[in-house]
């Protein structure tokens, strides 16, 4: 039985895919913590523009924002060949595995450090690894709680507005579909996980939210534009290993059309 499950390759499919997106959801969190600029990473000065009445904004973004676009690349390949239902149990997978994670993460900075540890790398000028351990697994709980919360409503609205394009448009033009929810889920992604994290949990004032909340929506938007051809060039992949029927038929059920498979 296991065999032959083993052996099916929509299961193989959905086994591989779901294995990244969790992973690739665990990385995105873990490296969060780090803030870099964009504009130094293509060799220019900071923007220092105003926005909201908030002056001296840049691009600094979140190393996770590096990953989380594949998320919703990966989202919209399940919905075109699994369906909705795939894509909630990949979502609440990730969140559960990411909310296990981080409790592991805050069981391993309160167990006592041993003394030797400690003090292993004062010649790199690290004077506690324990503070560093710390300051790298010790996000703030209202961070992880507004970046799971977002996560999980965006990835929700993302099916919905994929489906609801999909039945305007059929099988063609997955790349607007793709994009067009992708759009539209990380504009709500941007915001929520600013009001939960940043409005409830450290006081932000509004103006700081929907200034922060625009720059970040700048960037993924664009990143959404940049990866749309990655959709194309997985759909063929995919196609050219399930073969044009089968694919056609899990298409057809994703949609709930299984009579006309």
């Amino acid at each position: 039985m296991i065999h032959s499950i083993l052996k099916d390759k929509p299961t193989k499919l959905f086994l591989g895919i779901t294995a990244f997106f969790v992973a690739n959801a665990l990385i995105a969190e873990c490296i969060g913590g780090k803030i870099f600029s964009l504009e130094k990473v293509f060799g220019l000065a900071p923007s220092n523009f105003t926005l909201f009445g908030v002056p001296n904004l840049s691009f600094n973004l979140t190393c996770g924002v590096l990953l989380w676009p594949l998320e919703f690349v990966i989202t919209d390949i399940v919905n075109e060949y699994f369906g909705p239902k795939a894509v909630r149990r990949i979502s609440y997978t990730a969140v559960a595995l990411i909310s296990y994670a981080f409790l592991m993460f805050y069981l391993a900075m309160r167990v006592a450090p041993a003394q030797f540890w400690v003090e292993s790398r004062t010649a790199d000028g690290i004077p506690s690894m324990q503070l560093a351990f710390e300051s790298i697994f010790g996000q703030g709980m209202w961070i992880i709680l507004g970046s799971l919360v977002a996560f999980l409503v965006s990835q929700l609205i993302d099916v919905y507005v994929f489906h609801r394009i999909k039945k305007m448009t059929g099988e063609k033009m997955i790349w607007l579909r793709a994009t067009g929810s992708t759009v539209v889920s990380q504009l709500v992604d941007s915001f929520v996980v600013l009001f939960i994290a940043f409005k409830i949990g450290n006081g932000w004032s509004w103006s700081t939210v929907l200034a922060v909340g625009v720059v970040n929506y700048i960037y993924k938007f664009t990143m959404a534009i940049i990866l749309t051809p990655l959709i194309a060039f997985i759909q063929g992949r995919i196609e050219n290993y399930l073969g044009h029927d089968l694919a056609k038929k899990m298409k057809l059920q994703a949609m709930g059309l299984e009579n006309e498979a």
